[in-house]
């Protein structure tokens, strides 16, 4: 126990978060130092000194955790051979509180601090949740339910980012035949620096918190508590995490595909993981640039949105939305991807049209790129913009269908088990709860309909929609199915078909209530309502279900703990799947591919005889 606690103790996290609030301490005491030189006084929590103490607390952190050690050698001409395995004279479990390249390593890092910071995230909207059980203000002030909120919207986008990491960085290797990510030590970074973020944003509550959604409008943000400053320091930072992801993920499937797998033979997931690594590349930077003039704005006493001095808060809202719209589908391109490579799996037949999922994923990817401005109707745009992006909002629909025509025809005369596993259940569930969301989104894209129901609850209901049919579904998904390969051991199929059973229903009574409720008056954003809209039992529903969609998720986590002991081992290949990862040992060797493969075939032609996707590449003897 005391090993254990030693080993907890010197790992890589725990170094990392002193090396943070150690660097935060003298970065506030430096500008401290210098107001005192210039006989200034420094109030408490002084906001340019918190600001710049946040900037160097995640420069403490990377290198307190030796995120930097390898490149800092590199520059002084050190050689910095990868390590690989767990730390001399360490368990194996070590890794994953310490810097580690192996790229699986890395992906279940995610994973894992992606479910724990949703478990944060889901908690602060239970407690936001059961104030809102009943009108009038039961336990919250106002200023402590905008903060809950507000830090809701910011963490649960920070666990999807993290999730979607989980996938690219743990999947994509092995289904393209790669031995690692193109970039092992840029991988590492792109994780680690996503955890001091995590912290600035959390910080953030503890010094006032902030009234400004996660949208951290302006020029409500200029006039916030101090927590605005860290939260948007800490969005600021996370933009690090998405842009050395992408790159390294567009890299690795440019360049290290294995033998004969054309970009029409590569699995469809990988193709969404492409399409959203795209515009995290190219929209993330949008997004640094607003958050970069709001905190200059506050700290340096610039001025860019604040009307009174000649700024235009317009402005930031265009900056935002070109990276925030887009970034939805960086959320759901996976999931999406996540279905469709599941699908044929259990449907044991071809997926219907893969060239064309392949291709609409790349489609999402461009039109969502030309349609942030539907966010801004009620904003007073002219008429001769507004036209323009509702048309272009619409045209999203088009690729989004053809996934739907797809997974329809792929289920369609296929030969589904009669007693569906835990993972073709969450994907029957993503693709209903999805439908609900698309179904409730052309509504918001159209300008009169818009008009009347932004700033209501049916955006809530809708938003939370594409959310879980998007992402969250697909991600439970994604876990169950993949879980035998990372773990070696099948989960207990009782606990995650009672986990699906309890989910779906009562997601269904959250998301269809919240826009019922939005239907009759219920505003966002607002800590209470007016009993005279009778709407408090719909708001009781909706906490009761929010209630048990948290209670299925701890279910879950008790699963996956539990049968890491427990549960049986796994086949090698338990699905039948033609995926290359599921033809290697469960769990997969350190370096992946004992013998290379070369893809001979079609990855989904599931149900065809003779069919063949990959093969071992036979060395050729060298002749002397």
């Amino acid at each position: 126990m005391f090993r254990n606690t030693r080993i907890i103790l010197t790992s890589a996290l725990v170094k990392g978060l002193v090396g943070q609030f150690v660097a935060w301490a003298l970065g506030y005491g430096f500008i401290a130092m210098l107001r005192a030189f210039r006989g200034l006084p420094t109030p408490g929590l002084y906001e340019p000194a918190v600001a710049f103490g946040a900037i160097l607390s995640v420069i403490g952190f990377l290198v307190g955790a030796g995120v930097l050690t390898d490149w800092l050698k590199l520059i002084v001409g050190k050689r910095t051979p990868l390590r690989h395995g767990a730390p001399e004279g360490k368990p194996e479990w070590s890794r994953y509180l310490n810097v580690d390249y192996n790229h699986k390593v890395i992906g279940i890092q995610y994973a894992i601090t992606s479910i724990l910071v949703l478990l944060i995230g889901g908690l602060f909207a239970i407690l936001f949740r059961i104030e809102l059980a009943q009108p009038g203000m039961q336990w919250l002030t106002n200023d402590q339910y905008n903060t809950l909120f507000s830090a809701h919207g910011i963490i649960m986008i920070a666990s999807i980012l993290l999730g979607v990491g989980a996938m690219v960085n743990y999947l994509v290797p092995l289904m393209i035949g790669a031995s690692d990510m193109a970039f092992p030590r840029l991988n590492a970074f792109s994780y680690w620096v996503a955890i001091p973020s995590a912290v600035l944003i959390l910080m953030g509550m503890a010094v006032g918190g902030w009234d400004t959604g996660w949208v951290g409008y302006a020029t409500l943000s200029l006039r916030a508590p101090l927590g605005i400053v860290l939260f948007m320091l800490g969005f600021w930072i996370n933009g690090f995490s998405s842009i050395a992801g992408s790159i390294n993920m567009l890299v690795t499937t440019a360049t290290m595909r294995a033998k004969g797998m054309t970009l029409f033979r590569m699995p469809i997931l990988v193709w969404g993981a492409a399409a959203a690594s795209i515009i995290q590349m190219t929209a993330t930077q949008t997004v640094g640039v607003a958050l970069t003039m709001s905190v200059a704005e506050r700290v340096l006493g610039l001025n860019f949105f604040d009307p009174a001095g000649g700024g235009n808060p317009i402005l930031y809202q265009h900056l935002f939305w070109f990276y925030s719209h887009p970034v939805v589908y960086v959320f759901v391109l996976p999931g999406l991807g996540v279905i469709s490579e599941l699908l044929p799996v259990f449907a044991r037949k071809p997926l219907f049209g893969y060239r064309w999922v392949a291709l609409s994923s790349m489609g999402i990817a461009l039109v969502g790129f030309l349609v942030w401005a539907h966010h801004m109707f009620t904003s007073g745009m002219a008429d001769a913009l507004r036209m323009p992006f509702m048309f272009s909002t619409m045209l999203v629909a088009i690729p989004t269908g053809v996934k739907f025509f797809s997974w329809v025809a792929t289920i369609w005369e296929g030969k589904l088990p009669k007693n569906p596993p835990t993972p073709l259940l969450f994907v029957f569930g993503a693709i209903s709860v999805f439908l609900i969301g698309g179904v409730t989104g052309p509504i918001l894209g159209t300008i009169p309909t818009d008009l009347h129901l932004h700033d209501s609850y049916w955006i809530v209901g809708h938003f939370h929609a594409t959310m879980f049919g998007g992402y969250i579904f697909p991600f439970f998904a994604a876990l169950y199915y993949w879980y035998p390969k990372v773990t070696g051991r099948m989960y207990k199929e009782s606990l995650g078909k009672l986990h699906f059973w309890l989910m779906l229903p009562a997601f269904w009574v959250m998301s269809i209530g919240q826009m019922s409720v939005g239907l009759l008056g219920m505003r966002r954003r607002v800590a209470d309502y007016d009993p005279a809209l009778g709407i408090t039992t719909t708001h009781v529903l909706i906490t009761l279900a929010a209630l048990i969609i948290g209670w299925s998720v701890l279910i879950m986590i008790y699963n996956f703990v539990a049968s890491t002991r427990t549960a049986p081992l796994a086949d090698i290949n338990p699905w039948r799947s033609r995926s290359p990862e599921w033809q290697i040992p469960s769990p997969v060797p350190e370096f992946n591919y004992a013998v290379p493969f070369e893809v001979i075939g079609e990855p989904y032609d599931y149900g065809l005889d003779g069919a063949t996707y990959t093969r071992e590449v036979v060395p050729v003897p060298s002749g002397d």
